[in-house]
């Protein structure tokens, strides 16, 4: 191989590396901005995604936040029933029953929260609340997680048919939000070929 042909394979790999880090760098910056304008349009339904459940049975930081949300805006008027969707976790507790117990502990009637234990990721998540949705005849839906989530939180719920999807942020922001909107990019796009 020639020296000549050597330094156009470099500079061709500069470049692409130069693209993927611009690219990654404006998702990023998308899915931000994205996250953080919450769209608060009155719906027929609330989705609030799981997240860790703590070993003594509370909710995490990152999901009580979420949870707060809901309550905030559920107590506002912006819906009347909320799905609470997650698995059991690695710590053993059903997200969705420490979900539902912990927004009937801020004074929300437990017959407006809807149980899906079966949200084991976002796709599964959309897949169950279309379900729910379509049996009690909602056609509207105002997911609620952290901002880096709520992008593709969206397109996993346009991909199963829901079409008007409204968001809104937990308010809180950790250090570990970097390696989250990190792992944010290839999910996106995981998501936008797989499903």
């Amino acid at each position: 191989m020639t020296n000549t042909r050597k330094r156009k394979i470099k500079r061709l790999i500069k470049v692409l590396i130069i693209s993927m880090f611009f690219w990654f760098f404006i998702h990023s910056v998308v899915i931000v901005i994205d996250g953080i304008n919450d769209e608060l349009v009155v719906a027929d339904v609330a989705v609030v995604l799981g997240n860790k459940v703590e070993l003594n049975g509370e909710p995490s930081n990152r999901l009580q936040a979420r949870l707060d949300k809901v309550a905030e805006l559920y107590k506002k008027g912006y819906f009347n029933n909320i799905i609470v969707s997650g698995g059991i976790g690695v710590e053993g507790f059903d997200e969705a029953k420490v979900m539902k117990d912990y927004l009937t502990s801020l004074g929300i009637s437990k017959d407006r929260i809807i149980e899906d234990s079966n949200g084991y990721n976002s796709f599964m998540t959309a897949r169950n609340s279309r379900i729910i949705m379509d049996d009690l005849e909602f056609q509207s839906a105002m997911i609620i997680t952290q901002y880096f989530h709520i992008t593709r939180t969206k397109l996993a719920f346009q991909k199963v048919g829901i079409d008007k999807v409204y968001s809104a942020h937990a308010e809180i922001f950790q250090f570990r939000d970097i390696y989250s909107l990190i792992r944010e990019f290839p999910a996106f796009y995981k998501y936008l070929v797989q499903y």
